[in-house]
């Protein structure tokens, strides 16, 4: 019997299913959105991709868009990498507590955020009017460039710190202490041992941030005032309420998976030239700061946290303040709860069948993928590989988009469903389960499942029995994370969803589109409440208190 015949077994077969399911999902919706933009009336054109480069309106959104994600990533990696220097280095008070919120401030949907901001410095909000007050005239918009510059560096530095924590992790002690008896201490290691030894991670970290802020609809939309960027034009061509151009909508998608494949390629070409592996045998032991020292850690790590928490808090705030029609008024009750009472617990159901049924998937999906990458090595398994990371660079905008091409007609029609939901989900939040999985697979032996085998289990049974015990905890930290992106997410969502299945971040959306603050203080705080709950839970059962990637 040849090699090859005798590798074709069940995990062939679950190579082959999961293939089947990139191909159905993932690679026909993007070929049915790449005819979309090349094709009128069944015939070839490249009508709708000059337009794009002909107009310098669309030119302008396209250098909008690298303007605020650049910026916001040079802005996050200087406020996040000493925040995690900071963390893992120096004893913090009220360490848990300052891990929760961290969380929270990168979980939350952006668009939140955004819209906490304009009710803090818009130009009616509490800060303005209090500063207003002080000096006699309002402060700087926080509408336009500078705005969403501010609130996507302070939703997106967390996610800086939790990656580089993760780094500082692998960091063995003793080239900290070798580099402090060689005279290089404090700043000057920071920026001589610190950076370069993480250097791969901050890499990886400033892809992660340029990719969430270029895809970012809703806070663009909140508070540009007519600083349009790639998602917002994408949305408006497709579904905008002033006339749409659903070709001109994938042409526009395609160009956004051209521009972040490229920026990804580079990404990986830098990281590549920094690659190493580090093996912590002596991990980082934390130090008591003293002195003025100390008290300048502790009022950075507590000042940026609760700096960018702040809205979050207010938006609580709010969702207790007496309303009068849309408008808040002096004290407190519980209106905006009322207001929601009858639709909230669809939105609640929606949010935790739609999200428990994407995330198991993803878990599953996850953990059998990671199996095939490390353990059964092929060209098909690297396919496999492969293909789980396009949805890394694409975004969700373009992802809901492409579904909706691919999926609104016969022979298989989803579109206005949860199923295609529940699609969408695992397509945005699968690549990060999948490397969080490959990463613990890889620390595990496979003599584990040689032994499990040789007494008397299959292959599968060896895999479930033996080896996914031993992945636990770390399979658990992936799924806590990609539960609390799945709740939160709505770049896709507010594309596919109709009434039906609309969550509670999509409830969120619509109440802050129609000028409801209150309802959407109200859905925000629930949300927020759940998030909470969720973090506390992965606390409890999970070996390992810090989150990190």
């Amino acid at each position: 019997m040849s090699p090859t015949k005798k590798r074709f077994d069940i995990w062939t077969v679950i190579s082959l299913a999961i293939l089947g399911l990139y191909g159905l999902f993932l690679l026909y919706p993007l070929f049915r959105l790449l005819l979309e933009s090349i094709f009128k009336n069944g015939a070839f054109t490249l009508e709708y991709f000059t337009k794009f480069f002909s107009n310098p309106y669309y030119g302008t959104t396209l250098v909008h868009s690298f303007a605020l994600s650049i910026s916001a990533t040079i802005f996050a990696l200087i406020i996040g990498v000493p925040l995690a220097y900071f963390y893992n280095m120096y004893e913090i008070k009220g360490r848990a507590l300052l891990q929760i919120i961290i969380v929270l401030c990168c979980m939350s949907a952006p668009f939140i955020g955004a819209y906490a901001w304009v009710q803090l410095r818009g130009n009616n909000g509490v800060i303005t009017r209090f500063i207003e007050s002080l000096i006699g005239h309002k402060p700087p918009s926080i509408y336009g460039f500078r705005g969403i510059v501010t609130v996507l560096s302070l939703q997106l530095f967390p996610l800086v710190h939790m990656l580089v924590s993760g780094a500082l992790k692998n960091v063995d002690n003793s080239l900290l202490e070798a580099s402090e008896n060689m005279g290089v201490s404090g700043v000057k290691r920071f920026f001589k041992v610190v950076i370069p030894l993480c250097m791969p991670t901050i890499l990886a970290a400033a892809l992660l941030v340029f990719m969430r802020a270029f895809a970012d609809y809703g806070t663009p939309l909140l508070i540009g005032q007519g600083y349009q960027t790639f998602p917002v034009i994408i949305y408006n061509e497709y579904f905008g309420e002033t006339g749409t151009d659903h070709n001109f909508a994938a042409a526009v998608a395609v160009i956004a998976i051209v521009i972040t494949a490229i920026i990804f390629l580079i990404q990986k070409w830098a990281s590549n030239r920094f690659e190493f592996h580090m093996n912590a045998l002596h991990p980082i032991e934390m130090k008591k700061a003293t002195g003025f020292k100390n008290v300048l850690i502790q009022l950075y790590t507590w000042g940026v946290v609760l700096l960018a928490f702040m809205p979050q808090v207010y938006v609580m705030y709010c969702s207790f303040r007496a309303t009068s029609g849309k408008i808040f008024i002096k004290g407190f009750a519980m209106t905006s709860y009322q207001k929601i009472a009858r639709d909230v617990p669809l939105a609640i159901r929606n949010t935790f069948v739609i999200g428990i049924i994407a995330l198991a998937l993803v878990v599953l999906l996850a953990v059998l993928i990671a199996y095939l990458v490390v353990r059964r090595r092929s060209k098909l398994n690297d396919t496999i590989d492969t293909a789980s990371m396009i949805p890394y660079i694409i975004p969700g905008s373009v992802v809901g988009i492409a579904l909706v091409i691919a999926f609104n007609r016969k022979p298989l029609v989803l579109t206005g469903t949860a199923f295609i939901m529940i699609v969408a989900l695992c397509i945005r939040r699968i690549p990060y389960t999948i490397r969080s999985s490959v990463a613990i697979l890889q620390q595990i032996p496979i003599t584990v499942e040689e032994a499990a085998i040789s007494l008397g289990c299959s292959k599968l049974e060896a895999f479930f029995k033996a080896t996914l015990p031993m992945m636990a905890n770390g399979v658990l930290s992936g799924a806590i994370l990609s539960w609390v992106t799945i709740i939160t997410e709505l770049a896709t969502g507010v594309i596919l969803y109709n009434r039906n299945t609309i969550t509670l971040t999509l409830s969120i959306y619509t109440m802050v589109s129609r000028g409801s603050d209150g309802p959407a203080a109200a859905y925000a705080t629930i949300l927020n409440v759940l998030t909470v709950v969720s973090m506390l839970i992965f606390m409890k059962f999970s070996k390992n208190k810090d989150i990190s990637f």
